[in-house]
């Protein structure tokens, strides 16, 4: 760990400490950022305090008093309940404001990995505790410039991917007239294999009213088939077999006809100026140099969609936070399933894919935002979706 680093962090966010605390893995972001050894046996409760100024400070159970020797600082034992109180107490002494794996009112429950009771310990030993969710962007969601790269890569292959996919559709329909979602995704698949991407979730092929269903996917034993004159969503997501690489996440819609029905051009150009508009107000604030919260990016596309009478059908976030996991622990592009008040970070990635679902169909555009070092708002892959691709 840079504690250095860390402790810049905290005093720049005014904090008198970041008390790490795990039992039994709970705490995943813990486990990441302590990074354990691998023999190290789990069973009981620790306690990982870095002040603003100092010495790190450990409190581990007396049975595996040898579980965070890896890491820098002081160590304290416990072995009763009694005295856990009395070392939490001493291991934070001279701290008030201490941030922990916790959200107000679980606003943010990617970071909620803290349990009530020991923050109500916390609490009754006279300590404010506060959300860790905007350290924990800057050390779990900040790429580095190798990351970065990784992700650019992806996003271009992927985008290709998606492109070859409506080849194929178009190759199938001429040659026997309709095609399996199914047989589509596994084309995906393949494509990922032979380039060694991986994924962790197939991709979505979605015909016409199964678009309309977000989180969508076709299985062997129930796949719809696309035909002529059908609606087509495609949502490819994948990464670069490496370390500590970066997903990318892309969706583009495609017709397979050459009469696009109007309610389809209608819709699809509201979801993309919605997701222009986030995406230009993102570009503005750093060009400015002012702050951008990830509720707000989420106001502005939900904004235009509402203002065009489909609010009803916009049922998801805008965005999410892109990292070695699809979904990162930045902040997410969302005002609608929680307020996320986190400030969007240079070196940072995250989705705008604005949608509108109805029982009958489904559109969305959905672009990769980089945030790069230099504090510019970057659409990776190449240009964002213009209109729906006829195939």
């Amino acid at each position: 760990m840079d504690i250095k680093r860390i402790q810049k962090a905290l005093k720049r966010q005014r904090l008198d400490g970041w008390l790490l605390y795990d039992f039994q893995g709970m705490n995943i972001i813990a486990v990441r950022l302590l990074k354990l050894p691998e023999h190290v046996k789990n069973t009981r409760r620790y306690f990982y305090f870095i002040p603003a100024e100092g010495t790190p400070r450990k409190l581990v159970h007396r049975i595996e008093a040898g579980n965070l020797d890896s890491l820098p600082g002081e160590k304290t034992t416990y072995l009763s309940w009694q005295s856990l109180g009395e070392g939490i107490k001493n291991i934070t002494e001279g701290a008030n404001t201490i941030a922990m794996e916790f959200s107000q009112h679980n606003a943010i429950p990617y970071v909620a990995r803290v349990d009530a009771g020991t923050v109500d310990l916390l609490r009754f030993i006279g300590k404010d505790v506060v959300s860790s969710a905007n350290l924990i962007q800057e050390f779990e969601a900040t790429l580095t410039n190798e990351q970065i790269e990784s992700h650019l890569t992806a996003a271009k292959q992927i985008r290709q991917f998606i492109f070859n996919a409506f080849d194929e559709i178009h190759a199938r329909l001429v040659k026997c007239g309709e095609v399996k979602e199914y047989a589509i995704q596994h084309f995906l698949l393949r494509r990922l294999e032979e380039h060694n991407l991986i994924t962790h979730n197939p991709p979505i092929v979605a015909v016409n009213a199964n678009a309309g269903n977000p989180h969508y996917r076709p299985y062997k034993n129930s796949s719809d088939t696309i035909r002529k004159d059908n609606l087509v969503l495609i949502d490819l997501v994948a990464k670069l077999p490496m370390p500590k690489s970066v997903f990318a996440d892309i969706t583009w819609m495609a017709y397979t006809g050459e009469h696009i029905p109007d309610e389809y051009v209608k819709t699809f150009s509201i979801a993309s100026q919605a997701r222009d508009t986030a995406f230009k107000l993102v570009s503005d604030r750093f060009a400015d140099g002012k702050p951008i919260e990830g509720w707000e990016v989420d106001d502005a596309a939900r904004a235009v969609i509402r203002n065009a009478g489909y609010g009803e059908f916009f049922i998801h976030r805008t965005g999410h936070s892109i990292g070695e996991d699809i979904h990162g622990n930045g902040a997410n592009m969302d005002n609608l399933e929680t307020h996320d008040d986190r400030r969007i970070l240079p070196r940072t990635c995250f989705s705008i894919e604005p949608g509108i679902y109805t029982d009958t169909y489904g559109i969305r555009t959905e672009i990769d935002v980089l945030i790069t070092p230099e504090r510019e708002a970057q659409c990776t892959g190449g240009d964002p979706q213009k209109e729906i691709v006829t195939i």
